[in-house]
């Protein structure tokens, strides 16, 4: 059995969460087993990147600090090695312009890394769905 969950007719395969904080990771990676059978984890972009195109990751979770400044360029390269994947960036900034920044970017969703408990897994079915997501506290 590949997932616990299927959104409409597709079965997603698996989840790559890219974070350098492990011991945040692995929170992360408890939740997402709920959903995705396969959870892969990384801690620097180069793994990002080899990751997303040999899996073919149905999601990718990563920290918006990977992108050291340039989400635009982190999430082209994550769109360009996993064209199909939806993409859900995690931020400790609550800023509604890193919110904005991120969409404009090409991210899917944005969830804050303070509200990952409340926000994570359904930021993941609203992605899953077609649809983005927020966390609110970053709309405000």
């Amino acid at each position: 059995m590949e997932t616990t969950t299927t959104v409409g007719a597709q079965t997603p395969r698996c989840v790559l969460l890219a974070d350098r904080n492990h011991r945040l990771s692995e929170g992360v990676r408890g939740l997402l087993e709920t959903t995705f059978s396969k959870v892969f984890m990384v801690a620097d972009t180069a793994s990002l990147m080899e990751g997303a195109q040999r899996l073919s990751p149905a999601l990718v979770v990563v920290d918006i600090s990977l992108a050291r400044g340039d989400i635009r360029e982190l999430l082209g390269s994550i769109r360009h090695h996993a064209p199909t994947a939806k993409v859900l960036v995690l931020s400790v900034h609550d800023e509604p312009a890193v919110a904005s920044a991120a969409l404009a970017a090409g991210a899917d969703g944005l969830v804050l890394k303070r509200a990952i408990a409340r926000d994570l897994l359904p930021a993941v079915d609203a992605l899953l769905a077609g649809e983005r997501y927020v966390s609110p506290g970053a709309t405000h």
